[in-house]
């Protein structure tokens, strides 16, 4: 399993980086038997349809995952409806699109269409329903509920090690979230938990909304994360800021995310 980082600039695109996007890919065998490469993207903020194209063809994408309905996690949508209903080589057809019950009238509000606007030629739209796994291909995606101000969702992910497609290994993605219990099951014991991190400490003082590096890092730790990413942190916020934080309760490998990092699994 690999990730590889599109956008992860927090609450809007940044110089270096367009908004949240994250791309998995896993080897495994195709309805054929033959084996390929399958490819999921979680969100879909500003910027990221132009920067997956330096990744994959937005066209060989297998799934669509949504944390939340905010625009700086869903806005691109409407370009990938674009690029599947008005592709030059024909219509792509739909693929899967996994998130909250609110994604389609959202999606619609965001492109100014109306209610029989229904995308079908582009997405299938799927609620995400906590703890009930969707199969990818080889990957194993499984929603846990997130503790932000919409309904809001993590998700565990499971897959073949890039070593041997017999071993399995997991990442999470916590979407936009502060702590809470189901988050903190859903990065129990994996090989990388990528965390958002959006609020400094004694700066930001909301809660039920984003974490601190250093929340991220307890997260990690209480987790036993094998590796945390540190994510979604906004251009005014200087990332070493977060990663002390955080280094000062994790002591496992950590780091921020930049657009275009990757890690194999």
């Amino acid at each position: 399993m690999r990730l590889t980082v599109i956008g992860c600039t927090g609450s809007m695109s940044g110089p270096d980086s367009a908004a949240s996007s994250y791309l998995v890919q896993a080897q495994g065998p195709g309805r054929d038997g033959a084996v390929r490469t399958f490819s999921v993207v979680m969100d879909l903020g500003p910027g990221a349809m132009g920067q997956m194209l330096h990744h994959v063809d937005p066209a060989d994408l297998d799934a669509v995952v949504i944390s939340h309905c905010h625009a700086d996690h869903m806005v691109d949508l409407v370009g990938m409806h674009v690029y599947r209903r008005w592709n030059p080589s024909g219509p792509l057809g739909p693929v899967l699109c996994l998130g909250p019950s609110d994604l389609l009238p959202r999606l619609r509000g965001v492109d100014g269409t109306g209610e029989g606007e229904a995308y079908g030629t582009e997405f299938v739209f799927q609620t995400a329903v906590p703890g009930l796994p969707v199969q990818v291909g080889p990957l194993t995606i499984t929603p846990f509920p997130a503790l932000h101000p919409v309904e809001a969702f993590g998700f565990r992910v499971e897959g073949p090690s890039e070593a041997s497609m017999q071993q399995r290994v997991t990442l999470a993605y916590t979407g936009d979230t502060d702590r809470c219990p189901s988050v903190d099951a859903m990065a129990e014991g994996v090989d990388l938990l990528l965390a958002e991190a959006a609020f400094v400490e004694h700066r930001d003082t909301a809660t039920g909304m984003h974490m601190t590096g250093r929340r991220a890092g307890e997260l990690a730790a209480h987790a036993g994360a094998g590796r945390l990413v540190l994510t979604h942190i906004q251009p005014w916020t200087d990332p070493a800021v977060t990663l002390q934080e955080a280094a000062a309760v994790f002591t496992g490998t950590l780091e921020a995310a930049t657009a275009g990092a990757w890690w194999q699994l």
